[in-house]
């Protein structure tokens, strides 16, 4: 057994800084030690796959990220650990716990089958690991391993935490209590569909500076963006639907300077709706957030959404987002650019269905994609 100070100091050491994650039980000491430290960053996250989402984020902008979660919430963190970690190639630690280890403690039956497979699964997705370390000799050459495979393979390496690794730790620290203090004017939606995604995203295009970080969502959005002008300082997500928003708050909090546009789609922000809960509790001035909603899942067969049965901004605004917007036109997009952020933004625009014809894909690959993201980002620094 280990104190926590003593395996993340070393981890300080070595560049991690920023961690992630949804609490278990094996994790408590570790988590109550990084939020009451005031030199490293924590966000909690709603599920294991948004917090995969948010440490990625922080990767691509220079912070070196952790994200931890229990074993059970293994499977939601599958989608971006193998469509957007791997084929992006973004190396992140990964710290799971073992609930349900065969031979181990006694636990509940719902961990039985995970923690049967818990390490076949790691190895299926390609993701080295070995045990969380359980004396204090054993710490660096741990880490020391993680960085090595991270740095050389610029993918995932994974730490397995078995029930009793780290001493108790008590939290000293209080939660914030983040309501929406002002509740902003709601806007009213026009059930009017005048503009295709295509005029809105060059709207954004023309819009936006050059130094800001422009990330579009997976199917359509992205590879419509690539062909109106690919620039060095947009990412087209392939795969991991519905994490763009939250890997935009990972980026966000990492570069509070630079202005992040996260474009979504209905689909996919339906997806994982309980990113805008931790979005809109971390509340990052730099972060706009557009949704183009066409009502449909336009990139993968057409059919409808529920979006046409609820309402975005409300649901922006109960969640926290200081400022929503909803424009109608390309005029009103690009106006809204032109202004630097103050807060927090939620910018909803309607847009009527339509694929340009004989849309190309991008032929720059995901790894690229990532990379030159980086160095624009680390250049501006």
């Amino acid at each position: 057994m280990i104190q926590a100070e003593s395996f993340i100091r070393v981890a300080k050491d070595k560049g991690f800084d920023f961690y992630t994650g949804v609490p278990c039980s094996y994790l408590t000491s570790f988590i109550n030690y990084v939020i009451d430290s005031p030199d490293l960053q924590y966000v909690g996250a709603a599920n294991e796959g948004e917090a995969v989402a948010i440490a990625s984020g922080a990767e691509l902008a220079g912070m070196r990220s952790v994200v931890m979660f229990q074993n059970s919430g293994f499977g939601n963190a599958v989608n971006p650990l193998t469509s957007l970690n791997q084929i992006f190639k973004i190396p992140i630690l990964i710290i799971v716990t073992w609930r349900g280890q065969p031979d181990g403690a006694p636990d509940e039956p719902q961990h039985q089958l995970m923690g049967a497979i818990t390490p076949q699964l790691l190895e299926l997705m390609q993701i080295p690991w070995e045990y969380f370390p359980t004396q204090t000799a054993d710490i660096e050459p741990t880490i020391s391993r993680a960085v090595a495979h991270m740095t050389q393979h610029q993918s995932p390496y994974a730490l397995v935490m078995k029930k009793g690794s780290v001493e108790s730790c008590d939290l000293n620290s209080l939660l914030t209590v983040k309501p929406p203090s002002i509740t902003p004017e709601i806007p009213s939606i026009s059930e009017k569909m005048s503009f295709t995604r295509n005029e809105m995203l060059q709207a954004i295009q023309a819009g936006s500076h050059p130094q800001d970080i422009v990330l579009a969502t997976t199917g359509y959005t992205g590879r419509e963006l690539y062909a109106i002008e690919d620039r060095e300082n947009q990412f087209y997500q392939v795969g991991s639907m519905g994490c763009i928003s939250s890997l935009g708050l990972g980026i966000a909090l990492a570069q509070p300077k630079k202005q992040v546009i996260v474009i979504d789609g209905d689909g996919a922000a339906l997806m994982r709706l309980s990113a805008l809960t931790t979005i809109g509790y971390e509340r990052p001035v730099n972060l706009l957030h557009i949704l183009l909603d066409n009502q449909r899942h336009e990139s993968t067969g057409g059919q409808s959404t529920v979006s046409h049965s609820i309402d975005f901004c409300r649901i922006a605004t109960a969640c926290g987002y200081e400022k929503v917007i909803v424009a109608t036109t390309p005029e009103e997009v690009k106006s809204l650019l032109a202004s630097p952020l103050e807060k927090l933004t939620f910018l909803y625009v309607k847009i009527k269905p339509g694929i340009p014809e004989k849309l190309p894909r991008p032929k720059i690959t995901p790894p690229e994609v990532a990379q030159r993201l980086r160095k624009i980002i680390q250049v501006a620094q």
